[in-house]
This record gives structure tokens, C-alpha cells and sequence, in this order.
């Protein structure tokens, strides 16, 4: 009778530390239940030419979304990404952005690679007020758009600041020759003005511009026109596609004939790599890059990144195999970005967490010690300073040159 009274004596505490544990798991069940997640829109091409860039920007989201709901996620709300895919055509993400614009607690969008949709989407993105985050596309024009409040924020290269880096990397090699072959979009544009200024202010001028549409598989006529002009680097501007056509043609050369390549980044958002790994031996090929997981300026911070990474998708089993890098780390500092936002506001009314996105306090991240990432007058969180070249190994590794 002792023992099993004294058993019985204690019982009651045990089922009391029960009950409290189960009471908080109630209580949080209570809070979640009562107040939906925050939804995050990705609108990105996910099937189309480009869109391994769309994947990357999506498990850059996917890590710090969980991040964050780990820790409670913000004003005890968590955060869900939906994703819709664009595609690469411009009035389908017209289209995504008005079906975001109308999901009760959206907080904002993520966009993709494109700039030409993100142009085209400028004038809906404002009139249904919703924060737009740019992890990749680098029109100038996208940030430095004209509306005011302007909801577009970028954690990316621009163009203008690219158009300098790309030239100055060019001449620092002793090339003064310099011809541009871009594709014939609002990117495309953006960069011509972006590179001739870059050129002029080194007492340059381009010697020619050879101009492309997308999906051009045949590259011999704008590289024949380039080569009359007897150049000695070739700015490249051009997504995978037709990166993959260029360097094709250019490995086709005889080698006497094979002119020096330095790219914009669009080439890594697709296949690139896996189309053109043969050419890629024969050609002279860099691009512009902003970060790498093999050399990040914050090794600690990268590599819990990385560890969650290989953990979360199966398909990689090391660094090295982290495929457009750039994405991934933009959109995961974005992410975070946003949080910091939505805490500092207090409130998920996007017009108040655009607001609180101009004035945030120091942030952390993956790129860069943000201090602040953007202010009222500067929406772009990146500068040259924040610029590397890379080029491919020879399995198909992004890795620094500098």
C-alpha cells in the first residue's frame, strides 16, 4: 500500500508538467489557428528556358521561411511562399501579380529572372500596391522606375553598376576593343546604356552592337558582324538560351578567330552549362557573379546555409553542386529583409512594411553586413563593390576568378 501510494502521491505532478506541456501546445495550436500565415508570392519562371534561376530563388525563400517560422515566425504569424510561374512571358506575370494582389494576408512578391516581365509588371504592382522583391532581374528601370511610393525593392545587380563593373573588368585585361552583343529587350537596352557609359568614361567607345531576339539559335550572323569589326572582347547580355547559341558559334571559330567573352549573369539561370560544356573549352568565357558558397565573405553564416541546403534537397550533396547561386543567397537575405520589416512595422499593411523597408535597422546577411539595405532615395541594397567574375570549371562549378 506505500508503494502504491507514494506512486500515486506523485502522480498528480507528473500529469501537472503534462498537462501544462500539452496546455502550451494548445495555446500555440490557438494562435496559429487564429491568425493565418503571411503569404510570400514567387513569381518566376519555373518550367521554361530559365528556370533553374526560379528554383534557386525558390530554396533561397524555402530556407529563410523556415528559419524564420522556427523561431516563432513574425507577430506570431508564420510565413508560407506560394509560387507561380510565369514562365518568361510578361502578361502572364501581369497576370500572377493580379491573382497575388487579391490573396487575403499577402505581404509581398518575390519576382524572377526576367526583366522584361518585371518592366511589364511595373504598372500593376502599383496600382494594387504590393511589394515587389527582386532577387535577380537587374534592370535599371525596375527600381529606378518613376512611381512614387515605389513598392520595388532589389537585393541584385543593376545594370547601371554592372555596365561599369563589365567594362572595367574588360580594359583591366588590356582589351580596348570592345564589342556588345545584347539581347533586344528593356534589358538589353538598360545594359547598352549602362556599358557605353562605362566605356566613355574610360575614353572608350564600343566599336559595334550586335543585336539578338529571344530564342535566336543561330548565332552566326550577329557574331559574323561583330567579328568585320575586328574586336578584342565581347560583352555578352543574354540569358541561357541564347548564351548557349553564342558560345557554340564562337568555339566554331578557328582558334585565331575565337574572341574573349565577359557575360552578365543571365546565362546561369538555365542549362547553360549543360548545353555548352563542349564549346565552354574552347572559348575565353567569364561572367558577372555576386556570391559563391565556396568563397562567401561570411563563411559561418554560408555554411548553415549550406548544411540546411543539402539536408533539404536531396538532389545536392555539396556545396560545390549548389546550382545559380546568386538566387538562392539573394533571395534568402530578401526573405529575411521582409521579416525585419514586417517586425519593425508591426503590422503586416504592406504600405507600412514598404515603409519600414526604407527605414530598417542593420541587418546581417548572407552578401553583405546591411547598413541599412535601403533607404527613401535607394532601393537597390547592391553596388559594384559587391561585384566578382566567375567562370565555370570544368563539371560545371560556379567559381570565382578574383
Amino acid at each position: 500500500m506505500t508503494t502504491v501510494g507514494n506512486s500515486f502521491m506523485k502522480a498528480p505532478m507528473h500529469l501537472s508538467l503534462g498537462l501544462m506541456s500539452l496546455l502550451a501546445i494548445f495555446l500555440s495550436n490557438a494562435v496559429s489557428a487564429a491568425s493565418p500565415p503571411l503569404i510570400l508570392g514567387l513569381d518566376a519562371d519555373m518550367s521554361s528556358g530559365s528556370a533553374k534561376a526560379g528554383v534557386a530563388i525558390r530554396r533561397g525563400a524555402e530556407i529563410a521561411i523556415d528559419e524564420i517560422n522556427t523561431r516563432g515566425g513574425v507577430l506570431n504569424r508564420t510565413l508560407k511562399l506560394i509560387v507561380r510561374d510565369h514562365r518568361g512571358n510578361p502578361a502572364r506575370g501581369v497576370d500572377n501579380i493580379v491573382d497575388f494582389s487579391e490573396m487575403q494576408n499577402l505581404v509581398a512578391v518575390l519576382g524572377g529572372l526576367h526583366t522584361p516581365v518585371a518592366l511589364h509588371e511595373l504598372k500593376t504592382i502599383h496600382d494594387k500596391k504590393v511589394i515587389y522583391l527582386s532577387p535577380w532581374a537587374a534592370g535599371t528601370p525596375i527600381v529606378e522606375n518613376g512611381y512614387a511610393p515605389n513598392f520595388v525593392f532589389r537585393v541584385s545587380v543593376r545594370d547601371q553598376y554592372a555596365g561599369g563593373f563589365l567594362t572595367q573588368k574588360a580594359t583591366s585585361r588590356g582589351f580596348r576593343r570592345v564589342a556588345l552583343a545584347l539581347e533586344n529587350t528593356g534589358w538589353g537596352r538598360s545594359n547598352e546604356r549602362a556599358m557605353k557609359a562605362g566605356l566613355l568614361a574610360q575614353g572608350l567607345t564600343a566599336v559595334g552592337v550586335s543585336w539578338f531576339h529571344w530564342g535566336r539559335a543561330n548565332m552566326s550572323e550577329a557574331l559574323n558582324d561583330l567579328q568585320a569589326l575586328n574586336p578584342d572582347v565581347i560583352l555578352l547580355v543574354a540569358n541561357a538560351p541564347e548564351g548557349v547559341a553564342m558560345v557554340k558559334r564562337m568555339a566554331a571559330y578557328t582558334k585565331d578567330r575565337r574572341i574573349p567573352i565577359i557575360s552578365h549573369w543571365g546565362i546561369t539561370g538555365g542549362q547553360f552549362f549543360q548545353q555548352a560544356r563542349d564549346a565552354l573549352k574552347a572559348v575565353d568565357f567569364t561572367f558577372l557573379q555576386t556570391f559563391s558558397f565556396l568563397k562567401p565573405p561570411f563563411p559561418d553564416r554560408a555554411n548553415r546555409v549550406v548544411n540546411y541546403y543539402l539536408n533539404a534537397y536531396p538532389d545536392v550533396k555539396r556545396a560545390d553542386d549548389i546550382f545559380a547561386p546568386t538566387g538562392t543567397a539573394h533571395a534568402y537575405d530578401l526573405v529575411h529583409l521582409l521579416a525585419q520589416a514586417v517586425l519593425q512595422a508591426g503590422t503586416a499593411d504592406r504600405d507600412r512594411v514598404r515603409q519600414a523597408l526604407e527605414n530598417l535597422d542593420e541587418y546581417q546577411g548572407l552578401l553583405k553586413n546591411y547598413a541599412p539595405a535601403f533607404t527613401v532615395e535607394r532601393h537597390d541594397a547592391l553596388n559594384a563593390g559587391d561585384f566578382r567574375l566567375s567562370r565555370f570549371n570544368n563539371v560545371g562549378v560556379i567559381v570565382p576568378v578574383e
